[in-house]
């Protein structure tokens, strides 16, 4: 195998290979022999057929597969001897086209683009604070409030008068155009309406104020412009509501025998239990703030030529997303949307490059047991179908491979802080919920001043 480097310019290269044409001659007839083993033909014993009739009946197949096969390995081996980092799968043309004359020499060019090469900050230099806030008893005694209204019980109005705020009325309801066509998706049995908790289009809930069950409502409301159907936004739409039941809540009470109903020895236990929960989640947004500091320090203090290919596919993945995002509201991405995405594909671009190089040189892996906790963990988030979504997992192991990418990130970005400098500083709920958007995802820190190319 021969291999010349044609261009060399900037992060793209392009390579010529030759493969002699004994090379192939050689590996076409290995695989001839080896399908001679077991195909037939009329006249001949497996194993026996003449390699003259080999090669008419399958030399055009087996020269194909050859050629691919050739390519393939012939391209890895070359990128490994000119020391060639490919950012992706290289672009790879025959020279004579799609079609290969056997006898003649296997010649085609490779067009790659490669992985920078820069070098990693010092790590022991990154000074960076993590956020923390104390779970005040006012946020415990707020939790235990919403947990008892969730758990509260409904009795049925037995009187009959009209519905007020805070009662629940149970209802059948069809939706209709004011033309009298009925809306699909728009109807239901048997819902229960809580007046005054604001979960339906605006002005619905007040209409039924003041009705009596077993009353017939034609509630007259307009969809918010920016509801989520599209065909119904900003629509003026009747329903037909008819009240089966009124009922009333109870008394709220935080107390033991709420506790127990919860499966908890006491209240103490209880708020315990809320404690430690409401905490956890106020440690997952210290996480997502010092991991949001430790990129942006990453991103200031590193420079250098990104792979065009890998930038444009993280790009068109952005707006893909946001044009999901955006046709749920019925809205569309606009070029200034597209323009504002650009620099935050070439910030993750660069980050994920800063983390692999980091990973790379410390020889972070992922191991299976890491990869199926994550799964595992997944599956749980779904109670009662565990198993099925195990047994999807076990059917498509592309996805469980998606698990990898963001454990060895954590794994990266934890190996990164045992060397940098973390100070904790106390801040308010307010404070620590103030910026949830996490680091990779969010718009790129503007560059220092100082920043040199690597």
């Amino acid at each position: 195998m021969q291999v010349a480097v044609l261009k060399e310019e900037g992060l793209t290269r392009e390579l010529e290979v030759t493969i002699p044409a004994s090379l192939i001659q050689e590996r076409m007839e290995m695989e001839l022999v080896a399908y001679g083993q077991r195909v037939r033909v009329d006249g001949f014993r497996k194993g026996k057929i003449p390699m003259p009739i080999m090669k008419k009946n399958y030399g055009k197949m087996v020269l194909g597969e050859v050629i691919d096969k050739t390519i393939q390995e012939s391209a890895a081996n070359a990128m490994k001897e000119k020391e060639i980092r490919p950012a992706m799968q290289p672009k790879i043309e025959m020279k004579d086209g799609e079609t290969f004359d056997e006898g003649k020499d296997l010649v085609y060019t490779m067009k790659i683009e490669v992985l920078p090469t820069f070098d990693v900050m010092d790590l022991s230099k990154i000074s960076i604070e993590k956020p923390v806030a104390k779970v005040e008893d006012k946020v415990i005694q707020e939790t235990l409030e919403r947990i008892a209204g969730n758990n509260r019980s409904f009795e049925k109005v037995e009187e009959v008068r009209p519905a007020a705020m805070g009662d629940i009325c149970v209802v059948d309801f069809q939706g209709k155009t004011k033309d009298g066509v009925e809306l699909p998706g728009m109807s239901g049995n048997d819902m229960s309406v809580e007046l005054g908790s604001g979960q339906l289009i605006p002005g619905f809930e007040e209409q039924l104020v003041g009705k009596k069950a077993g009353d017939h409502v034609e509630v007259d409301v307009t969809f918010p412009e920016d509801y989520g159907v599209k065909e119904l936004a900003g629509k003026p739409t009747i329903f037909h509501v008819d009240i089966k039941e009124l009922r009333t809540a109870g008394e709220i009470k935080i107390d033991d025998e709420l506790a127990k109903k919860l499966n908890f020895e006491n209240l103490d236990t209880l708020k315990d239990a809320v404690k430690k929960e409401v905490g956890k989640d106020y440690d997952q947004l210290s996480r997502l703030r010092l991991k949001r500091a430790l990129l942006d320090a990453l991103d200031e203090n590193h420079s250098f030529d990104l792979p065009e290919t890998m930038v444009t596919m993280e790009f068109e993945s952005i707006v893909r997303q946001m044009e999901q995002e955006k046709k749920q509201e019925g809205q569309e991405v606009t070029d200034a949307d597209k323009e504002e995405l650009k620099p935050i594909a070439a910030r993750r671009v660069r980050l994920g490059l800063v983390l692999a190089e980091i990973g790379r040189a410390n020889a972070v892996e992922v191991s299976q047991e890491e990869l199926y906790k994550a799964i595992y963990a997944e599956a749980r988030k779904f109670p009662g179908q565990e198993q099925q979504v195990l047994e999807f997992y076990s059917k498509n192991p592309q996805v469980i491979e998606s698990f990898r990418a963001p454990i060895y990130e954590d794994k990266v970005v934890d190996h990164i802080l045992t060397k940098a400098t973390v100070a904790e500083k106390e801040v308010s709920l307010e404070e620590l919920t103030a910026d949830e958007e996490e680091g990779m995802s969010a718009k790129p820190a503007k560059k220092k001043a100082a920043a040199k190319k690597k």
